[in-house]
């Protein structure tokens, strides 16, 4: 029967805190998505301090501050939208964000996402074995904070959520005031250094470590497998792909022109490869379990809708799917205007097919992103949200509808249309991905419900309000970001802090790739060789051991991605693998200090993030690339090497011997 109880779930405050948390870590999750091309889950920290606020309110419930959860953890994916939008920058098509078409590409997107989600819900989440390792996480935080862990007193949860917001904070601020100092150029922010292999007429390469918490703390969050991945994968680029192509080119400048020159148009399109392989392989072992999830969602959906709803338990309240239905055709007209609008306002005879552009680009709309759901919520269950593939999702979309616009119109559009049919596969990728982010997390999160005798339509809800929340956010700050830094590639002078938008870059330069044909194809199966190599080695690891593991898409990012943005998160992984292993040792609840380990990462992200967003203003409205500058290129270049790395490994040290002291301390209340 239904439960009758009431109980706070979704309430006002909820949604407020929600709302706040979100648009926070969406800031931070833009910043560093674009720096390192990696984002990172949301609902264990929003989870966290949700608690620790509202248990000064009255009436405050678990199921309330899962609610917080839901509507946060839309930062952490549908920030993910940065792995596609900004190649309409990179490819000259935008010179910035129109506040409203990027916010309507976002919430369409997003909301689509949630609706196909939902019927998704009971065949993957209900009756399905599929483990949603962050959905049972946050779970648990939830039920140790509210003190529904077993053998755990209200007293020790109370100190439990006060440890873990202490842990948040703490990241934060230590994160945001390197990041400050870092600024002045007091410390030095990276260590960097190129040279020749081979002697006078050999190759170059070189490397650029960054002084980064937030990169540490993503590398502790990914962890120790993943990191190495993506170590092996920096080898591979930096140790044979940029000697190896380097020596083939004549040097015409500096080395490290000559460097980063074979890295931007050479390993990158190997690394391009590797992820696309990988990307393939994962979706192909996925084919039949979603086919079989999909199956088994409409035969739970026709068995429901011969029942009677009202006596089903809260556990199993979806939006009705009428209104599902309703919603989604509702999400098509908007769609459908800013498809026509773009095709009309391109040019280049686009505007003479606006029709079938509209209608083309709906149904690809529909069929895409219902499939991308699926095959999302699939992975999401399987391997997690902040590990699933989601850059191979955006590859697999963009080139379908790169090849759908070179058999349908290419031949009828007049010369120079080419990047008019990029811009327009883009656009179209873009609204498809906001969908493909979404579903990632829903059904994490609905698992997290579920766990937690949530009631999913509220949830459902929620994460609607969280889309609208992070779409309102996401444009402003891409904006700004593009104003201060720009992307790497784009055209114009190349800017010296320019944000790398690794997976926005490999996506464009695939469009381009499919309908200019202009791509250098063997640098890809390079890479797609590299990347079978790799699978190999993954299946006989995870075969032959107990946790070994080289994920191919890591490989492939360490490739892709310039040291800059791989080095510091190899150096996280491999501090966290080892916090993780004392912990085990030494504290009297390992599992506890290790998520307050995983709560100092995040806050060393949002921290630094948030920062970093607050000094791009300033570079943005100063004009100058160190608005902070307190000291002489001789001092920045020299000293404040020394003095920023002596400063960073210390302080990293302090901080992890104090998480390790405050679980001890929070377990022993």
């Amino acid at each position: 029967m239904s439960s009758a109880t009431p109980r706070n779930e979704l309430t006002v405050r909820g949604v407020i805190i929600g709302v706040v948390i979100t648009v926070v870590f969406t800031a931070a999750n833009v910043f560093f998505g674009l720096k390192a091309g990696l984002t990172f889950a949301t609902s264990i920290p929003a989870a966290v301090i949700s608690m620790a606020i509202l248990r000064y309110f009255k009436g405050a419930t678990m199921q309330e501050n899962n609610i917080v959860q839901t509507v946060a953890s839309a930062a952490g994916t549908l920030s993910s939208i940065i792995f596609v939008l900004p190649g309409l920058i990179l490819i000259g098509w935008w010179t910035g964000f129109n506040y409203w078409t990027s916010f309507a590409i976002c919430a369409l997107g997003g909301i689509l996402g949630v609706m196909y989600s939902i019927p998704l819900r009971r065949a993957l989440v209900t009756n399905s074995d599929l483990p949603y390792p962050e959905g049972v996480a946050c779970a648990e935080v939830l039920k140790v904070g509210a003190g529904g862990g077993e053998g755990i007193s209200a007293e020790a949860a109370a100190e439990s959520n006060r440890a873990g917001l202490l842990a948040v904070l703490w990241g934060s601020i230590v994160s945001a005031v390197f990041a400050v100092v870092v600024a002045t150029r007091v410390f030095a922010g990276d260590v960097v250094h190129y040279f020749r292999v081979g002697g006078d007429k050999g190759g170059v390469t070189g490397f650029d470590f960054f002084l980064s918490f937030a990169l540490f703390g993503i590398g502790h969050l990914v962890g120790l497998w993943v990191g190495i991945a993506m170590l092996v994968g920096a080898l591979i680029g930096w140790g044979w792909g940029v000697p190896h192509f380097s020596a083939l080119m004549p040097l015409t400048g500096s080395i490290a022109d000559l460097a980063n020159a074979t890295w931007s148009h050479k390993v990158r399109f190997v690394g391009a490869g590797t992820i696309g392989v990988a990307a393939i392989w994962t979706l192909a072992k996925l084919v039949k379990p979603v086919i079989t999830g999909l199956t088994s969602a409409m035969a739970a959906s026709r068995v429901r809708s011969a029942g009677n709803a009202a006596s089903l338990p809260r556990t199993e309240h979806d939006i009705p799917i009428g209104q599902v239905g309703l919603i989604s055709l509702v999400c098509m007209l908007p769609i459908g205007w800013l498809i026509a609008n773009f095709a009309t306002t391109a040019g280049h005879g686009l505007g003479d097919h606006v029709v079938a552009l509209v209608v083309a680009g709906l149904i690809f709309v529909v069929l895409m992103s219902f499939f991308v759901s699926a095959v999302c919520g699939y992975m999401a269950g399987l391997i997690g949200s902040s590990n699933s593939p989601l850059s191979g999702i955006g590859i697999i979309v963009v080139i379908s509808a790169a090849l759908l616009l070179v058999f349908g119109i290419r031949s009828t559009l007049p010369a120079g249309s080419e990047n008019a049919l990029v811009a327009f596969a883009l656009f179209i990728t873009s609204i498809v991905f906001a969908a493909a982010a979404i579903a990632n997390n829903n059904l994490q999160d609905l698992k997290t419900g579920q766990l937690v005798d949530a009631t999913p339509s509220k949830q459902q809800w929620a994460l609607v309000i969280g889309v609208i929340a992070g779409a309102a956010i996401i444009p402003p700050i891409l904006d700004l970001l593009n104003h201060a830094y720009g992307f790497v590639g784009a055209p114009g002078p190349q800017r010296p802090n320019a944000l790398p938008a690794p997976q926005a870059g490999l996506i464009s330069a695939l469009a381009q790739g499919v309908i200019k044909n202009n791509i250098d194809w063997s640098l890809i199966e390079i890479g797609g060789a590299i990347g079978v190599v790799m699978i190999i080695i993954d299946e006989v690891l995870r075969r032959t051991t107990k946790s070994a593991h080289l994920s191919p898409l890591a490989v492939g990012l360490g490739i892709y991605l310039p040291t800059q943005s791989t080095l510091m998160v190899v150096v996280g992984a491999v501090a966290g693998w080892w916090f993780d292993r004392r912990a085990d040792r030494t504290s009297k609840n390992p599992e506890a200090t290790k998520q307050l380990g995983v709560l100092l990462a995040s806050g060393m992200i949002v921290g630094e993030g948030l920062l970093g967003v607050a000094i791009a203003a300033g570079v943005a409205f100063s004009g100058k690339d160190y608005p902070l500058d307190l000291v002489g290129d001789a001092f920045a270049h020299g000293p404040a090497l020394w003095v920023g790395g002596l400063a960073f490994i210390a302080v990293m040290v302090l901080l992890y011997r104090w998480v390790g002291r405050l679980g001890q301390g929070s377990t022993n209340a």
